[in-house]
């Protein structure tokens, strides 16, 4: 999903829809789908690492519902 429920998609939102991948489980050979290549296996607990993936992960500038950066009261730096 690309936006929160209930709330209408981000204007000029082009967030790439990822894709579902399939690999086997390199501990115990489950076979897992995952997203972009990015795999966690619900049997044994393995995952691969992020940077494995097909393409980059989103930034957080990316997300049309992330929250506002946090700003300091005290306005100390």
């Amino acid at each position: 999903m690309t936006h929160a429920p209930g709330r209408p998609p981000a204007v000029g939102s082009s967030a790439p829809t990822p894709d579902i991948t399939y690999t086997q489980c390199k501990r115990c050979g489950t076979e897992l789908a995952g997203l972009d290549g990015r795999y966690s296996c619900g049997v044994c607990g393995w995952s691969n690492h992020w940077s494995e993936g097909h393409r980059p992960l989103p930034v957080a500038e990316d997300d049309p519902d992330a929250p506002p950066p946090p700003t300091n009261p005290l306005r100390e730096r």
